[in-house]
């Protein structure tokens, strides 16, 4: 074997952690980031979180936040404050222009010093203190989302009032905290009784009663249709309830509630000939329940479902500047998301002149907060950079909604900032601004364009704004076919194939042509 020397050339990618941790701040949800700053606030001793400063008492604690000697501290404890405003001027016959941002840090990569710097102090000084304070008139959504009452408090609540044994009661408890999220008992009766009574066939025989006679008295709270077990059962207790006024009423009331009782693949196509054969029953009669049977509702526990994990809370806010001919938008951060966040000034200063392994220790800590903080910083100024090129590209949308939407994709905004495609994929993903027209998220402003007469491109979006329009209008004796939606189309200039109609319209959560049909 021959021993020899070669010379090879390749390309090597380093990731640092900061960068790491920078790629994977950016791609965090509003939700998620806040977990992981309270997850390093209870790890690093160094970060602290800001609040509104109470007042002090008077035994000594006022000289707790000033610094060790006054010639060690800088002057300037302020951080340069990145702007977290711009200004967007609408003018239809203007080109586009990139949006500029001031106040982007230069540098955020730590140099290893325990020195106190400009950083180290308070960041997101813009955002308001939260306080728990009642006196409040505004409650958010979330705070009202923990006030509503859930299902099984509420029928908890009614229990009360009956007047049962402790065995009654107990199986009627076990009933209602088995109910799934929409008021349905998934599981059987006998599976319920076997996982309490095991192998034992006496007592297994004897809880499957009790559960029976729980299940009545269930059935019979409110809200109606309570503790069905499936669709069908859930829409005939809704009918029996019902007091129909006339026989007409009545009879109607008695068709649809044997409606209910045939296979429901009947009733959601609305096979109107089977329905008769297997009710025997007359065309009018048949027609005149199915509008009864949809006015029902089909998951009696909707109402009392938790809301706070619906809410959303948008990063950005777009919102209009006066009332002149050109429009002027002002694109924001929104400061209720915005962490205020801070170097501990006493931890930092206890650093200074330590030596030892303890003391590299503690270094590296510090070192990480100041990492962290300029790392959130780095987030919020991607996300108000890309939302403002967002809203300089799509600035019809602002005035005249979806239907003005143009095509774009995230290229164009990556090589508008000097980005990657996959940095503007993880900003545009989970991350939501308020506009005019509602919240929307970063990503429902991307899409595709297609063709139209002039040469020109239309955006996917404002395709399904203008499907969906079409079929608002339509006669609802007569709906529209996708084939009829894809002409629709074509007259007014964008080729659209009848299965990117039917695409488009699914999308959409429309109903094909034979359930939109009035009876």
């Amino acid at each position: 074997m021959k021993q020899g020397l070669s010379l090879r050339v390749s390309q090597h990618l380093a990731l640092t952690p900061q960068l790491q941790q920078s790629i994977r701040l950016l791609q965090l949800s509003t939700l998620e980031l806040s977990q992981e700053i309270e997850q390093m606030l209870d790890e690093n001793p160094f970060l602290d979180k800001e609040f509104e400063e109470a007042p002090r008492e008077e035994f000594g604690v006022a000289q707790a936040d000033t610094p060790a000697s006054a010639d060690d501290a800088e002057p300037t404890r302020e951080m340069a404050a990145m702007d977290t405003v711009s200004e967007i001027t609408v003018d239809n016959t203007a080109s586009d222009t990139e949006p500029s941002v001031d106040g982007v840090a230069e540098s955020w990569e730590g140099d290893g010093s325990v020195e106190f710097s400009a950083d180290d102090s308070e960041w997101g000084g813009d955002a308001p203190a939260h306080n728990n304070t009642g006196g409040d008139d505004a409650a958010d959504a979330t705070e009202l989302a923990r006030s509503q009452e859930s299902l099984a408090s509420h029928l908890h609540r009614q229990a009360l009032s009956l007047r049962l044994s402790e065995t009654d009661r107990s199986a009627l408890r076990y009933l209602i905290e088995n109910l799934n999220d929409d008021g349905y008992l998934e599981d059987s009766l006998r599976s319920l009784a076997e996982g309490l009574a095991g192998d034992d066939e006496e007592q297994l025989e004897e809880l499957e009663h009790r559960f029976q006679v729980a299940l009545h008295l269930l059935q019979s709270l409110e809200p109606v249709g309570v503790g069905a077990r499936d669709l069908a059962e859930c829409l005939c207790l809704q009918l029996k309830a019902l007091k129909p006024q006339g026989e007409e009423a009545q009879t109607v009331c008695a068709v649809a509630l044997r409606m209910c009782q045939q296979p429901l693949e009947l009733l959601a196509k609305r096979d109107i000939k089977r329905l008769m054969i297997a009710l025997g029953d007359s065309e009018a009669h048949i027609k005149a329940a199915i509008p009864l049977i949809a006015r029902l509702e089909p998951k009696p526990g909707r109402r009392f479902a938790d809301v706070e994990r619906h809410v959303v809370v948008p990063d950005v806010l777009v919102t209009r500047i006066g009332k002149s001919a050109t429009p002027k938008f002002r694109v924001m951060l929104n400061p209720d998301v915005m962490p205020r966040l801070r170097v501990h000034d006493i931890y930092a200063n206890a650093l200074k002149g330590g030596k030892g392994e303890a003391h590299q220790g503690l270094q590296q800590r510090l070192q990480e907060a100041r990492w962290f903080i300029k790392n959130i910083q780095q987030r919020f100024d991607t996300i108000l950079r890309v939302s403002n090129a967002i809203a300089e590209r799509q600035k019809n949308f602002f005035i005249h909604g979806e239907l003005a939407m143009r095509p774009m994709v995230l290229r164009e905004i990556a090589e508008e900032l000097g980005l990657h495609e996959s940095t503007i994929s993880r900003v545009t993903t989970n991350k939501y601004m308020n506009t005019p027209f509602g919240t929307f998220e970063l990503k429902y402003f991307f899409g595709s364009g297609l063709e139209t007469d002039s040469g020109n491109n239309a955006s996917s979006t404002a395709v399904r704004a203008l499907i969906k329009q079409f079929v608002a209008s339509e006669n609802p004796k007569k709906p529209l076919s996708d084939n009829q939606l894809s002409e629709m189309l074509k007259e007014q200039g964008i080729e659209c194939a009848r299965r990117t109609v039917a695409k488009y319209r699914e999308a959409l959560r429309i109903a094909p042509t034979t359930l939109r049909k009035a009876l």
